[in-house]
């Protein structure tokens, strides 16, 4: 039986990693070794970064909530007690949207859940 050398699948896995390592400082986007490590070490970054980007967004949405709060005389937990004791079920995001895009709606909504 001939045996069989790994030529082509070796260049096609070699490329690839090079393909990813494309734009990378120095030898890390020329040598295969270099570039490999370098190809990991940015794949854990950005695994890590999409579950990074979650808890940012959520921090920055329940930050501007509570500027929006504190603007209209209360503080964030009382406020998101209240919104859920008086049964709406507006998510943190559209919270945030709506206090920046239309403050007075946002007003009305804190003086709606006060009332309740």
């Amino acid at each position: 039986m001939a045996r069989i050398k790994g030529a082509m699948m070796t260049r096609k896995r070699r490329k690839k990693v090079l393909k990813l390592a494309k734009g990378y400082y120095g030898a890390k986007s020329k040598h295969f070794k270099m570039a490999k490590q370098a190809v990991m070490k940015s794949g854990n970054y950005a695994y890590i970064g999409r579950k990074q980007k979650k808890r940012d967004f959520r921090r920055l949405w329940i930050t501007r909530i509570s500027a929006a709060c504190k603007a209209n005389g209360t503080n964030y937990s009382t406020f998101m007690n209240d919104l859920k004791k008086a049964g709406i079920t507006l998510n943190r995001k559209v919270l945030s949207e709506i206090a920046i895009a239309n403050p007075a709606a946002f007003t009305s909504l804190v003086e709606q859940v006060r009332n309740s």
